[in-house]
């Protein structure tokens, strides 16, 4: 069975709401589905993505082929990148707080030694 990561739309009309769902590449877009990995609100101000990494991951390590709407909303939530092996979205902040630190911390050994 091939598997696609794809939007299911969802909400009335003329205000679209979608899921992102794991689904049989041959069952129809609003149609039946494996398990719901996330939605996309595009119209909130800003839009509004939530994600399942984890989930999302494991659908794509076992050969689930992201649209490219998908795919594009997984890289904005780092889930692509967590995938290909880059490095995760999250720690990066982290990467940077140390530096700033640092930073703080060489005035004050330089006042010191004034």
């Amino acid at each position: 069975m091939a598997v696609k990561l794809r939007l299911m739309r969802m909400g009335k009309k003329k205000q679209p709401t979608y899921r992102i769902v794991a689904a049989d590449s041959r069952s129809p877009r609003d149609g039946r589905f494996i398990e719901v990995v996330g939605i996309y609100d595009p119209r909130a101000e800003p839009s509004v993505i939530k994600v399942d990494n984890e989930r999302a991951v494991h659908w794509l390590r076992h050969g689930a082929q992201p649209t490219e709407r998908v795919q594009k909303l997984l890289q904005i939530v780092g889930a692509w990148d967590e995938f290909k092996g880059n490095a995760p979205a999250t720690p990066a902040p982290a990467a940077e707080a140390p530096a700033e630190a640092d930073a703080e911390a060489v005035p004050e050994t330089a006042e010191a030694a004034s």
